[in-house]
């Protein structure tokens, strides 16, 4: 349990506002003799939510009765002001009525002292309220230290899962003689059309981590058909468009969002918008969206890009064939929105090309 020490209560800071001079030096003197070192006064009480604001006092004495702004308008400017922590307020008055008092805890008074001011019940009150609001500020300042611990580990947490993720998409990458800039390309790609048509910022950032492992099923493909340098025969494509179930395999049953959206994105980007892909032949907007936007950028990547098989085609040509594609292979509205933002695409792949 914390416990308060004697020099940080005397240390405290102090702020009485009250239009009569007397009272003020009365209690200076009180606190001064009680050993307290840092005390602020004012009989203006214009001048209460400056010095409030500059000194971020541990304790308020203040007046109910005074000219220009009384004690409940004070209370009512420290509340305005202070929102992370309790104001904490002694209310100085000689009002005995019962409907004074209940108004004033409303406004945010934490006790009272009454006047003539009693010296022992001064130094006790005082004290009670400080140790309170010290005790206060250190829950608070303890609080702050564990959420930002806790938002450390979060981030520790979410870069381990995205190394984990980029490494198992790296690993088909590489039993695919296909070098890493790939799915970096295709997680920048995908963000890139995934913010044209809408994705909320949130969804975006995961759609980028998420789309590099869309060919992560290929770990799962023999070498004789994932690297045969020539064109598969049928049973060879029937092997090879396993990768679709395998990668959702690989993928499913987490619980994290991320790794959700990877599996759906393993499972689609080879369906087809007029329903001939695989590996379930869905179609249209029943392919989800994530599914729809990778089979638009994997196309368009593997088009310009070398293969075993082919060397890579023009700019020019990748584009004109998937226009070609827009409501057979792929979504016409994700086509006109990959065309619209060809400058950054373009961008995307002067950036990571193909060493």
């Amino acid at each position: 349990m914390a416990v308060v020490r004697e020099e940080d209560i005397h240390n405290a800071c102090v702020l009485i506002v009250d239009d009569q001079a007397y009272n003020i030096t009365l209690l200076r003197m009180i606190l001064r003799d009680s050993g307290y070192t840092n005390i602020l006064a004012t009989t203006d009480s214009r001048e209460a939510l400056p010095m409030y604001e500059k000194h971020r006092p541990d304790l308020v004495l203040l007046d109910l009765q005074m000219p220009h702004i009384d004690g409940f308008g004070v209370m009512d400017q420290l509340r305005e002001v202070e929102h992370s922590s309790v104001v904490p307020i002694l209310v100085l008055t000689a009002e005995l009525d019962p409907e004074v008092r209940y108004k004033a805890l409303q406004s945010g008074a934490r006790d009272f002292l009454n006047k003539p001011f009693d010296r022992i019940e001064t130094v006790v009150r005082i004290r009670n309220l400080i140790e309170v609001q010290l005790l206060h500020k250190h829950i608070v300042r303890q609080n702050e230290i564990l959420e930002s611990k806790v938002r450390d580990r979060t981030q520790e947490l979410r870069d381990t899962q995205m190394e984990i993720i980029h490494r198992l998409g790296h690993a088909a990458e590489y039993k695919d003689n296909e070098t890493g800039n790939h799915i970096i390309r295709m997680g920048l790609l995908c963000g890139v059309l995934g913010e044209a048509v809408g994705m909320a910022p949130q969804a975006c950032e995961m759609l980028r981590h998420a789309s590099p492992m869309h060919d992560v099923g290929k770990i799962g493909i023999p070498d004789r058909v994932l690297l045969k340098p020539g064109k598969l025969d049928p049973d060879e494509w029937e092997v090879m468009k396993t990768h679709a179930a395998i990668g959702t395999d690989l993928l499913s049953g987490s619980k994290s969002p991320l790794v959700q959206m990877a599996a759906t994105i393993a499972l689609t980007h080879h369906e087809r918008w007029d329903g001939t892909g695989y590996p379930y032949r869905l179609r249209g907007e029943g392919i989800p969206l994530v599914g729809r936007i990778a089979a638009v950028c994997d196309v368009f990547d593997a088009l310009t890009s070398d293969r075993p098989y082919k060397r890579a085609w023009t700019v020019e040509d990748s584009l004109e064939e998937i226009r070609r594609g827009a409501g057979t292979h792929f979504d016409p509205a994700l086509v006109t929105l990959f065309d619209a933002n060809i400058a950054e695409i373009l961008a995307i792949r002067a950036q990571y090309h193909e060493d």
